[in-house]
């Protein structure tokens, strides 16, 4: 069997050297690897409509990942078989006034999808952990705290039927700046690069450690983190868009039943 992500249940698994963000051993031939990620892509679009007809339950799944790791390049590929009407994208940017004005869990919240829909966070809340340490934003005691109040928020919402699928997209160093250079050089990709990915990139063993300890501290039982391998596209998109069909399947979805009052009635 190719090989399928595995959940981060232990600290010991969270590798995220360059050389992890490689293609892992065992998926099937590269020029084989975009049919067999359609398989997928199809797979999910079909299981979306048993989702949102079923509507017992709501598909989160989060993107987290470097600058340039691949967050809407996922997207685009892995859900673009799904109906629009069931399925909504939500990219979390530098908070509005409005939101600072709230706790930082008050805009996520309010973005969790209902019963039969799949939500799709571009970055998250994981960026009050990460961002906010990275750059001393918030003191250490307010970030810490956090990571026991993520914990807490997702149980919750694992709780009340949202599965959470949480994808880290892991890009090595020399993939980054080849794909930077690549915004910069690119027309069509200029809108994409901004002189703030520089200064990240420049705090890159910081960063590592602060997605490590996130990974580390949130990955529960009831929303387990996926180091997702992220230097080819490729094979990137064929892990996202496997875990994310076999899980909805392993939901025993099914249509509803026609109403009995229903039966038997003509349509003139």
């Amino acid at each position: 069997m190719p090989f399928n992500l595995k959940p981060i249940t232990s600290p010991r698994q969270i590798r995220l050297g360059d050389n992890d963000a490689a293609p892992p051993t065992g998926l099937p031939r590269h020029k084989h690897l975009d049919d067999a990620a359609e398989e997928h892509v199809d797979r999910i679009r079909k299981l979306q409509q048993k989702l949102y007809a079923d509507g017992r339950f709501a598909l989160l799944i989060v993107l987290q990942g470097r600058d340039a790791s691949g967050k809407d390049g996922t997207i685009k590929k892995v859900f673009r078989g799904v109906n629009p009407m069931g399925c909504v994208v939500t990219s979390f940017k530098v908070p509005t006034e409005l939101e600072q004005q709230h706790d930082y869990l008050w805009r996520v919240h309010e973005r969790v999808p209902p019963r039969g829909m799949i939500g799709i966070f571009n970055r998250s809340h994981y960026e009050d952990v990460i961002v906010t340490r990275v750059h001393d934003l918030v003191p250490k005691k307010v970030w810490s705290e956090r990571f026991d109040q993520i914990n807490d928020f997702e149980q919750m919402l694992s709780q009340n039927s949202v599965v959470i699928l949480k994808f880290f997209l892991h890009v090595s160093r020399d993939e980054q700046k080849k794909r930077l250079i690549d915004r910069l050089e690119d027309k069509k990709k200029n809108w994409k690069f901004r002189a703030g990915d520089l200064d990240d990139r420049a705090l890159w063993d910081d960063y590592t450690k602060a997605y490590r300890d996130a990974i580390a501290r949130c990955s529960t039982s009831w929303a387990r983190w996926h180091i997702v391998p992220a230097d080819d596209e490729d094979a990137r998109n064929f892990l996202v868009a496997r875990k994310i069909a076999d899980t909805l399947d392993a939901l025993d979805l099914r249509y509803p039943a026609l109403d009995p009052k229903l039966k038997g009635i003509k349509v003139k």
